[in-house]
């Protein structure tokens, strides 16, 4: 039997497919004794991050979001056993182009990594390890090696196709992903983007995409239908609507928008854009952060600063990461992966959608920062732009090892940042997603002595001077 009928033993997906398959049972209105006493039948990991995840303040959200996230691991195995196409998207990949297919669908790498390292016992380390001892670099990114290495064991579930979008933008990530298609046999399409931003460099990324397109549509069997683009991007044109609705409420002091939320934005446009389920979340987020604008809810005497993340944030410990930070009245505003700015897309040609579909890969988050002519030129251009936006009063780059392309121009960003907007920027260092690293600990210690001594003592000056 090919054994990609089914999962082989105990990978990254089956183990976190069997918890959300609990997960998603879990009621609404649930009483915090309720949650306590559940809480306390689960390992220590899956307990610590469900705990965060099942705080009062956003707690109903969280189920939507945990639903919503089972329907889509769901559909993929249920795609396999149907003999439809699960094809591995990476996370600056627009998932709703897979949607256009009604024989394909779309699994993200990092997002599966991120379930894994959130909420398994153990977190992602033994996928991490299985690579490294493969012989593979300990340079490439984990955000897509733990899942890649869970993979690579032959004991996984393994994707049909795999896509790659992020050549020049993160070339850890494109290697990874290259190296399993070679060493699993499984085909692979690349989408590359050209440096040149300029009119030429779109007219060449366009026959790129179009080059693209038909190579799906051969791997997966099927011709792309334009009712089906239409019914697709229409959704995803609601869903960026009421993104902008949940932006718009991040310019608010003292902040509505739980902190969580920012993982919570891009967990929904990374798995579901297209699809009515990615639209009912967004609009479940703006609701509660409307409900608590109105009613003036914070979890915090007050607001003592308001944090642009230059880069991504640390998914090993929510509790003790997005929570932490908001109960301490430091609100995470966003980050360059929720500070996706989709593009609404006209449908009302073909050509029109395919275009618009092109522009969104070529803008996508972190392809538009780090795959641009100049990367320091795009970065500190798009993130000053955001600080003043959100009103941001400091920001905080982490480090992750394997970004040495953001290592190169930290300094220069940093300065540029200082001066034009006036905010100050923390450097931290540490994986995102592997926490024996820099351990929580470290990193809570580093962003509250930055709060404190640099962060309050500015404003506290700025308050005398006025």
């Amino acid at each position: 039997m090919d054994k990609r009928q089914g999962v082989m033993g105990d990978g990254l997906f089956q183990r976190v497919e069997e918890l959300i398959k609990v997960a998603v049972l879990l009621p609404k209105g649930m009483s915090d004794q309720e949650v306590e006493g559940l809480l306390r039948l689960l390992p220590p990991d899956t307990s610590r991050s469900m705990r965060a995840l099942l705080s009062p303040r956003f707690r109903d959200v969280s189920l939507d979001f945990i639903r919503m996230i089972g329907g889509w691991v769901k559909e993929a195995r249920e795609a396999r056993e149907e003999g439809r196409k699960v094809v591995l998207v990476p996370f600056n990949f627009p998932p709703e182009i897979i949607y256009l297919f009604r024989n394909a669908v779309p699994l993200t790498s990092e997002v599966l990594t991120t379930l894994g390292v959130s909420v398994l016992e153990g977190q992602g380390e033994r996928y991490w390890d299985y690579a490294m001892g493969l012989g593979i670099p300990d340079f490439l990114c984990s955000s897509s090696t733990i899942e890649l290495g869970s993979v690579l064991t032959g004991r996984d579930f393994e994707p049909d196709i795999i896509v790659q979008s992020a050549p020049g933008a993160c070339d850890a990530n494109s290697k990874i992903h290259e190296f399993v298609s070679l060493h699993m046999g499984i085909p692979q399409v690349i989408l590359e983007k050209p440096t040149d931003t300029g009119p030429r460099g779109k007219e060449l990324h366009g026959r790129y995409f179009m080059g693209f397109l038909r190579r799906l549509e051969e791997l997966i069997g099927e011709e792309l239908e334009e009712e089906r683009m239409k019914e697709v991007l229409e959704e995803a044109n609601r869903a960026a609507e009421l993104y902008y609705e949940l932006y718009d409420l991040r310019k608010f002091s003292p902040c509505p928008v739980p902190n969580i939320f920012s993982i919570f934005t891009y967990g929904t446009r990374f798995t579901r854009w297209g699809r009515p389920e990615g639209t009912r979340m967004m609009r479940a987020m703006v609701d509660l952060s409307k409900r608590r604008l109105e009613s003036g809810e914070y979890p915090a005497p007050e607001e003592v600063a308001r944090c642009m993340w230059l880069y991504i944030g640390y998914y090993f410990d929510f509790l003790g990461f997005f929570n932490w930070m908001e109960e301490r009245g430091i609100t995470y505003l966003n980050d360059i992966l929720s500070l996706c700015q989709p593009r609404f897309v006209d449908t009302s040609s073909r050509e029109s959608m395919l275009q618009g579909l092109a522009e969104a890969c070529f803008e996508y988050p972190m392809t538009r920062q780090m795959g641009a002519s100049s990367m320091s030129l795009a970065w500190i251009e798009d993130m000053c732009g955001f600080i003043t936006d959100l009103r941001a009063d400091c920001a905080i780059y982490s480090g992750h090892h394997a970004c040495k392309q953001t290592w190169s121009i930290i300094n220069q960003v940093r300065r540029e940042i200082l001066k034009r907007t006036g905010a100050p920027v923390l450097c931290l260092q540490g994986d995102s997603w592997i926490r024996r690293m820099t351990p929580t600990s470290v990193l809570q210690e580093e962003i509250e002595s930055f709060v404190e001594n640099v962060v309050r003592r500015r404003r506290r000056r700025a308050g005398r001077g006025a």
